[in-house]
């Protein structure tokens, strides 16, 4: 679609909103951003989009005769697929878009694209580093915090996108087609928005829809629903697997990291790397498939892999203080992300959990445990949730807080030398936080201040 005076509603003003409306001002469109929220304020929005924008800015409700007038939508991750406003505007025939779609409509070269419940973040900044060890111009964009529209207009015909896709980005996506494509896990989450696990697995597994043989998809062979997504897939599936030697593929065997297709080639042990724990190690197989499948010579890989520390607010060591070891996972963010957490320790562990809602369910996360922690503080909308799923699995070592800080406060006071204190809530941030990185910053904060 050429948007060259085209009608087109940017729905959300967050960071994805504002990019798209930039993007869509200088391809010509005519921009107008809506937001429910009446509160938000006009000039603000308009200083985000630049001292020259054009844009007409509508906040609360949207009327039908703006509606009318609309050649498109391009929707903001964050907003709902399914508000009656949306819907209505589907019915009257206007074309839904995500921000990833109009990114992609501009943006040129190839792209690599990761998504999973959990580890997406580390195998896409990994998946960066190894490309910008190897290609000159290199975006790394999407959920990772770097608008794909910010970007797209500056990509070349040699440029790589690396891109961490969400099930709300890939709920909107229609030609969106990544050169790679990963889906490194599913497990429940964000039910409060998809509704149902079929609706979320249809998300994820769209990431694949648009690709052909010519293209690749990385799957995780120990994770039932990927899997099975592999045997409907019709790009060429690569599998990684942390529990089984593969026939073709990239697999753990007694600590090495093999990689086989003609061949088999050794990649590194996981005693040469500086991340910790199986579930990384699932994100390094899957990173050094997707660069492996895209050419990237091996010795960049492997130099890379290496090289790598990890990225912020994912079980990343602050301090250790007293004989305290002290590490943020603050984008554990679901029960699923916050057992890795837990499996990563090696240490006796004294834990904050609990935050914003998300209808998870805990009892599996609690039985993860296993032995390690010797004491879980509650904190948030979730704790009373948590605490009933902890009796119920007979659990009993646990406290509550009634603020983040005092949260910190207990940990402080039950970690002993040689233990450590981890926050991994499992639960996300909202009520208490802007984001998980906020939360993270401010555990950090309170440990540097020790």
């Amino acid at each position: 679609m050429d948007m060259k005076n085209k009608k087109v509603l940017v729905f959300g003003s967050g960071i994805s909103g504002i990019g798209a409306g930039k993007l869509l001002e200088q391809v010509g469109a005519s921009v107008v951003l809506y937001d429910g929220k009446e509160t938000l304020d006009k000039e603000v929005l308009k200083a985000q989009l630049g001292d020259d924008t054009k844009a007409e800015i509508i906040l609360g409700e949207l009327s039908e005769e703006v509606m009318e007038t609309l050649d498109l939508v391009v929707m903001s991750p964050g907003v709902p697929t399914d508000l009656p406003v949306v819907l209505k505007m589907r019915d009257m025939g206007i074309p839904i878009w995500g921000e990833v779609e109009l990114a992609y409509t501009y943006g040129k070269g190839d792209v690599l694209a990761i998504t999973g419940t959990n580890g997406k973040t580390t195998t896409t900044a990994l998946l960066g580093e190894i490309m910008k060890n190897y290609k000159e111009s290199v975006f790394v964009v999407g959920n990772i915090g770097n608008p794909y529209t910010a970007a797209a207009l500056e990509m070349r015909e040699d440029s790589v996108a690396v891109a961490e896709m969400s099930s709300f980005q890939l709920e909107t996506i229609h030609e969106f087609r990544p050169k790679v494509s990963a889906i490194l896990n599913i497990t429940p989450d964000h039910l409060n928005r998809h509704h149902t696990m079929e609706a979320y697995i249809k998300a994820k597994e769209d990431i694949a829809k648009n690709q052909t043989k010519e293209d690749t998809c990385v799957l995780n062979y120990e994770d039932e629903v990927t899997r099975k997504i592999g045997e409907n897939v019709k790009a060429n599936v690569l599998y990684f697997s942390s529990q089984r030697k593969l026939d073709r593929g990239i697999y753990l065997d007694d600590g090495n990291i093999i990689f086989r297709q003609d061949e088999e080639i050794l990649v590194c042990n996981v005693n040469e790397l500086k991340l910790l724990g199986t579930h990384n190690y699932e994100n390094v197989m899957a990173a050094v498939a997707m660069a492996a499948a895209y050419g990237t010579p091996m010795e960049i890989i492997r130099r890379t892999i290496k090289e790598f520390a990890g990225v912020e607010h994912r079980i990343e060591f602050v301090r250790e203080k007293d004989g305290v070891a002290y590490y943020n996972d603050s984008k554990g963010t679901n029960p699923d992300a916050a057992i890795k957490g837990i499996q990563a320790m090696n240490r006796p562990t004294v834990l904050i959990g609990g935050g914003y809602d998300k209808d998870s369910e805990y009892e599996e996360w609690i039985q993860a445990f296993d032995g390690k922690v010797k004491l879980l503080v509650l904190v948030g909308a979730t704790k009373e949730k948590i605490a009933e799923a902890a009796e119920r699995v007979g659990f009993v070592s646990y406290v509550m807080a009634d603020s983040f800080e005092e949260a910190v406060e207990k940990c402080i006071e039950a970690a002993e030398p040689g233990d450590a204190v981890l926050l991994s809530p499992a639960c996300a941030s909202w009520g208490m936080f802007k984001n998980y990185e906020e939360r993270g910053d401010k555990f950090k904060e309170l440990v540097n201040c020790l």
